[in-house]
């Protein structure tokens, strides 16, 4: 029976008082899940070893941080399938029971992977996208074509889409990450995506002229 999260995916969340703040919490999990998306050494993706990097980037103790590292794992990230286990390293000291199990190392599910594309950026956008679609299914790689499409001659809205979808999850207006559909976003409302789209719409209905016009328009405006 899988344990249920006693949190939440907390990757968006921001402080009341300042919208543009992402909390310690929503900073601490995208930095789990990004280290995990990048593979390494699995000495590197033990939750010491995760602890260790975060510490050494914010020039703090890693000791500091290690229950936190804990909880979002334990209490979040594992419960909610977005990382599992993926192997154990032995121990050569320590209790002998813990000798025998050895420590746990992790790395990101299918659902981690879609996660990561979502707070990543776009620098690695291309090897998060081929991996994911090589753990989909056929109904989910009909969204592949025109992603990778728009990835290559649109990035920042490719990476807009990812942030959107999750974060309607991470709000509950998504009730699942998986299976992988973008067209549970037709029913959530946003300003930004449907002007977006509005754009699009407009710019294939104008003449070539036109459209050299409003290209000329849009490169003086941004």
């Amino acid at each position: 029976m899988k344990a249920k999260s006693k949190g939440k995916l907390a990757i968006f969340d921001t402080f009341k008082t300042k919208d543009n703040d992402l909390t310690g919490e929503a900073k601490r999990q995208r930095a789990i899940i990004t280290i995990l998306g990048s593979g390494g050494n699995p000495a590197g993706r033990t939750r010491t070893g995760i602890s260790q990097k975060i510490a050494k980037k914010q020039e703090i103790a890693w000791k500091n941080i290690y229950s936190g590292i804990f909880r979002d794992l334990d209490e979040i990230l594992l419960p909610m399938e977005i990382a599992e286990e993926d192997g154990r390293l032995p121990l050569k000291r320590g209790p002998k029971a813990l000798q025998e199990k050895g420590i746990p190392y992790y790395h990101l599910t299918k659902k981690g992977i879609l996660v990561g594309l979502a707070i990543n950026g776009i620098e690695n956008m291309g090897s998060q996208l081929e991996e994911f679609f090589s753990k989909s299914d056929s109904k989910e790689k009909e969204f592949e074509k025109i992603l990778r499409k728009f990835m290559t001659n649109s990035p920042n809205f490719t990476y807009s889409i990812f942030q959107k979808y999750v974060k309607a999850f991470c709000e509950d207006k998504i009730n699942k990450l998986l299976p992988f559909d973008l067209t549970k976003l037709k029913d959530i409302s946003d300003e930004n995506l449907l002007i977006q789209k509005e754009i699009l719409s407009a710019f294939l209905k104008f003449t070539n002229p036109e459209k050299k016009e409003a290209t000329t328009f849009l490169d003086k405006i941004g």
